[in-house]
């Protein structure tokens, strides 16, 4: 359990998050991920990153249950954090970051995918923020990046997920395969980009994000300050009270 990473193919480095039941991430497996990345892309050896996961699926967000079992902030404050640096190594990973998704990508997991620089998901997969449903509030800056203006806005309102067919269709994601094809057809994207010459692959990735229209560490900074206030108001709390029950929204 936890967050490993291997070496399949030449020039690639794969990093496994495998946090059973669901992926739902304590604070200090975010942290576990963002260092991780980090160290992947500093390793001249590696040209290409590729971030899976074992299990029902992708990524669940945060581990809910272990903030509703910290009377203060503390927990709120370290998940904050530990998403932001995690994303945040996603984006500035020295070399390109291929998301291999299956099954659910909701909360933090869009954080992850949103800035990754390519994404290949199985034909299961699905992607969402069920934020408003949780008591908090961010990553519509990377939603934002995998889907047009309005429609973003629609889910995270709604709370609604997207397939992997219709991010293919917006574009976003790069191919979609059966299940059982989303490993190799990752590695096999990775394995393409990972022929190209080391020192230029990652001036083209420090290029592309130097071009970049948004900042994305300073929007999904602006979005936790809101999510820190739901939580000092009360509303949050509320709201994240019902996760998990019957008849809860």
């Amino acid at each position: 359990m936890g967050v490993s990473t291997s070496r399949p193919g030449k020039g690639i480095a794969l990093v496994t998050v495998d946090y059973p039941p669901v992926n739902a991430l304590p604070v200090r497996g975010w942290y576990e991920l963002a260092d991780a990345v980090r160290a992947a892309g500093r390793d001249p050896d590696h040209r290409c990153v590729v971030l899976a996961a074992e299990g029902r699926g992708f990524n669940a967000g945060v581990d809910i249950k272990e903030m509703q079992r910290d009377p203060g902030h503390d927990r709120l404050i370290g998940a904050n954090r530990g998403c932001y640096e995690a994303f945040a190594a996603v984006y500035e990973c020295e070399v390109p970051v291929v998301a291999a998704v299956h099954g659910f990508c909701l909360g933090g997991g869009i954080g992850l995918v949103g800035n990754a620089d390519a994404i290949v998901a199985s034909d299961d997969a699905t992607f969402g923020l069920p934020e408003l449903d949780r008591g908090a509030l961010g990553a519509a800056t990377h939603l934002a990046r995998l889907v047009p203006q309005h429609l973003m806005r629609a889910l995270y309102y709604t709370s609604r997920t997207a397939t992997a067919a219709e991010l293919h269709g917006h574009g976003s994601v790069w191919e979609v395969v059966p299940r059982e094809r989303l490993r190799e057809t990752a590695l096999a994207l990775a394995a393409e980009i990972a022929r190209k010459d080391g020192y230029l692959i990652r001036l083209a990735k420090a290029a592309i994000n130097g071009v970049d229209p948004v900042d994305v560490r300073r929007s999904y900074r602006f979005e936790q300050g809101f999510t820190f206030e739901a939580n000092l108001s009360g509303v949050a709390d509320r709201v994240r009270d019902t996760f998990g029950k019957a008849g809860s929204a």
